[in-house]
């Protein structure tokens, strides 16, 4: 049986993707409006939103930054009242600055924390209660975290990056199990290496690297499962969660090898 109600028609939808002005959230956001879904895309990138919103007719451009809680809700607020509903949720904003120990930053971590982590607790506590009446009146919803394989273990230049991802694991597991039988389903999506302006910044072979549009292809066919961890590409993440068992030190001598770090 499926941790989550496969989600298979996306035709009148109402989807709201938080973190969509660029990368895999752009391409979600594509993939959706494509299939039929009424499409809402959040960030701060308003040009890059607007843009979107004008080739996409239906879709709307919502302009939001996740820190700000109270933006967060009222933004949420506004969607309920203007579509009666939202069936699908999806927090996908991020920072990413590479970083290691020898040149450890305070204000970047705090602020990797503040967007990755407090930016998902704000739009949970926005969405929460409407979903949860939606589910329970017999309309199914889903929240999706977009999470990464950099939140399995540690991985080079993710010392302010995959803590926060851990965290966004493990924040989905908790709410998969406190929700599942809720009529609210609960996925978290943890990619590989995607070619986004995000790993951009990376100085090392990203190994499977992905394109964003397979990346969004890849998370439709996950709810098209109902699965509860949607991962890709499966060739590496695989090998990432193998990778898990092993000790520390054969860990770490296999991902400096494989990474060039």
């Amino acid at each position: 049986m499926p941790a989550n109600l496969p989600l298979t028609d996306w035709t009148g939808r109402v989807a709201w993707l938080v973190g969509a002005s660029t990368g895999i959230g752009r391409a979600l956001a594509h993939a959706l409006h494509r299939r039929g879904a009424t499409v809402i895309v959040s960030a701060r990138g308003v040009a890059a939103l607007q843009a979107f919103a004008d080739g996409h007719p239906g879709a709307h451009a919502l302009p939001l930054d996740v820190t700000d809680a109270a933006a967060v809700q009222a933004a949420a607020e506004a969607l309920q009242q203007r579509h009666g509903h939202i069936d699908f949720v999806l927090f996908g904003a991020a920072m990413y600055q590479p970083m290691r120990a020898d040149r450890f930053d305070l204000e970047v971590a705090v602020r990797h924390q503040r967007v990755n982590v407090e930016g998902a607790l704000n739009l949970v506590a926005a969405v929460l209660p409407m979903l949860r009446a939606q589910g329970a009146a017999g309309q199914p919803a889903h929240l999706a975290l977009v999470a990464s394989v950099a939140g399995y273990r540690a991985l080079p230049l993710a010392l302010a990056y995959g803590p926060t991802k851990a965290a966004l694991i493990h924040l989905a597991q908790s709410l998969h199990l406190d929700l599942c039988d809720s009529g609210v389903g609960v996925s978290v999506v943890n990619p590989g290496f995607v070619r986004t302006p995000l790993t951009a910044g990376n100085d090392f072979r990203m190994p499977a690297l992905l394109e964003p549009d397979e990346a969004a292809e890849a998370m439709l066919r996950g709810w098209a499962r109902g699965d509860f961890e949607i991962h890709f590409p499966r060739r590496f993440t695989w090998l990432l969660k193998a990778l898990r068992w092993l000790p520390t030190g054969a860990y770490e001598q296999l991902v400096r090898r494989a990474t060039g770090q």
